[in-house]
């Protein structure tokens, strides 16, 4: 493991360093038990962000996670639960399959309860990891001129480019469902949904109408680019999205709710800057209309959502300072991934005014 360079974990907003254990005997080492008889050494772990109740009988606190990643904390057959329990010398009480709560953890030591909740949270936010995202929050690009120069764009590029390797119907965007993905969210509960759109209600009282000097963003969709290094294989050709004025203040905007979502533990790092980009063409609604893009959506399964690329060669050289638009963007959605509103944009779970 690099010493100076360790992984680090953020679990609801708190920052945990993964550290290597190395186990060395010493000659009169003292018993085990006094370990938990001593006062918690609270050496990486900010110990005083949780309660730790004392009881009659010991100690007890509690951790919220949702019911779908219960299953991760009991393991096959109880493994995974039996052994935390054995390692902390605690008891751990989950609620059943299909009920929402709390899972309590109770202990006559409270190192051990500390330890098993730890334990737990690791666990979760190591499974919550290999969750497809179920949120994302976008920008709506899906304004009705930009709607029609998109279709225009999609007649054009059949018309001029369609006897070129795999281009064909398939590929484009829903017009309706033009969007600039800020990043995505795995939200597993509704009281998670609330969670985040708390927080991008917050971001709008901290900072969202000062960027924006308190009026909408004067915003450009214009030119084409692609995600990958070969324009003769393709897989997402997307549209730029700038201020009209070449301000940075849509990057700022971007940046600072990625920023912020991400230090709250709600969002996971895929990337430093936001890129500002719509989704045109992708290769993925080949075969799944309703797929989204993120960098990892493979969920990592051989065979699963092979891509067909195309040749973009010829739309890269017609279309490459092609003008979709301009408008006025004020709004930032909580969107829902896989589902429609009565406009055929993304259903919300919340949104706010920029301005």
């Amino acid at each position: 493991m690099e010493v100076l360079h360790p992984t680090l974990i953020n679990i609801g907003g708190r920052i945990y360093r993964k550290n290597t254990i190395r186990e060395t005997t010493f000659q009169n080492e003292e018993e085990e038990d006094d370990f938990y008889r001593e006062p918690m050494q609270c050496l990486d772990e900010p110990c005083d962000d949780f309660t730790v109740e004392e009881t009659e009988r010991g100690f007890k606190c509690t951790v919220d996670l949702p019911s779908q990643l219960f299953k991760y904390i009991i393991g096959k057959k109880g493994e995974t639960k039996r052994n935390l329990e054995s390692d902390t010398r605690t008891s751990i009480s989950i609620p059943r399959p299909g009920l929402e709560g709390e899972i309590v953890i109770t202990g006559q030591h409270r190192n051990g309860v500390i330890s098993a909740r730890t334990r737990i949270e690791l666990l979760a936010e190591t499974f919550r990891k290999k969750q497809p995202f179920t949120h994302f929050l976008s920008f709506p690009l899906n304004q009705p001129e930009i709607q029609e120069r998109f279709l225009q764009f999609k007649e054009e590029v059949l018309t001029k480019c369609s006897k070129d390797h795999g281009i064909d119907n398939t590929i484009f965007q829903n017009p309706a469902k033009l969007h600039l993905t800020i990043g995505t969210l795995v939200l597993l509960s509704e009281k998670e949904v609330k969670q985040a759109f708390e927080l991008l209600d917050k971001c709008k009282e901290d900072f969202l109408s000062k960027l924006a000097a308190g009026k909408p963003l004067q915003v450009k969709v214009a030119g084409i680019e692609y995600m990958n290094d070969d324009p003769a294989m393709v897989d997402v050709l997307y549209a730029k999205v700038q201020m009209k004025d070449g301000s940075e203040r849509l990057q700022l905007i971007a940046d600072r709710l990625m920023q912020r979502f991400i230090g709250s533990g709600l969002m996971l790092k895929e990337w430093d800057r936001v890129k500002l980009h719509a989704t045109v063409m992708n290769t993925l609604f080949r075969k799944d209309p309703l797929a989204e893009e993120r960098n990892s959506i493979s969920s990592g399964k051989p065979g699963q959502r092979e891509r067909e690329s195309f040749d973009a060669r010829n739309v890269l050289k017609i279309f490459d300072n092609y003008y979709f638009g301009d408008f006025d963007l004020n709004t930032v959605h909580l969107s829902q991934r896989f589902s429609v509103d009565d406009s055929g944009y993304y259903a919300s779970s919340g949104q706010v005014t920029i301005s």
